[in-house]
């Protein structure tokens, strides 16, 4: 029998270098990654169902730079955005009342209670 040295000769080669996952995640989340896909179902050419997926994971300051801020305006995401929704909704209601107090508005709040009251 013959004797096999299995002593390495030298570490294998790994790579230009060593990164732990925390470093390439602050690589993607530092510069962003897009991906796209689309899936498409055909029968005997007929489209039945396209679906296309698309995401985008970066930083909070790389995704504005790049002009990505719906989450600021996503009343379910946000606060502030629901708030302003509220006061927008509030505003239109409170312009609606006062064009129906004031006879302004699309068949007016006198002339319905005259034509109730005049019935009666």
């Amino acid at each position: 029998m013959t004797d096999v040295d299995y002593r390495p000769s030298a570490p294998p080669a790994n790579g230009p270098g060593t990164t732990n996952l925390a470093d390439i995640l602050e690589r993607v989340l530092d510069k962003g990654i897009v991906i796209a896909g689309d899936i498409k179902i055909d029968l005997l050419d007929i489209e039945l169902l396209t679906i296309r997926l698309r995401l985008f994971v970066s930083s909070v300051e790389t995704a504005r730079k790049a002009g990505i801020d719906w989450w600021e305006t996503d009343p379910a995401l946000s606060s502030k955005a629901a708030d302003s929704e509220l006061r927008a909704e509030n505003r239109q209601l409170r312009e609606r009342v006062e064009a129906l107090e004031s006879g302004d508005g699309n068949g007016s709040a006198d002339s319905s209670r005259t034509k109730d009251t005049a019935g009666t």
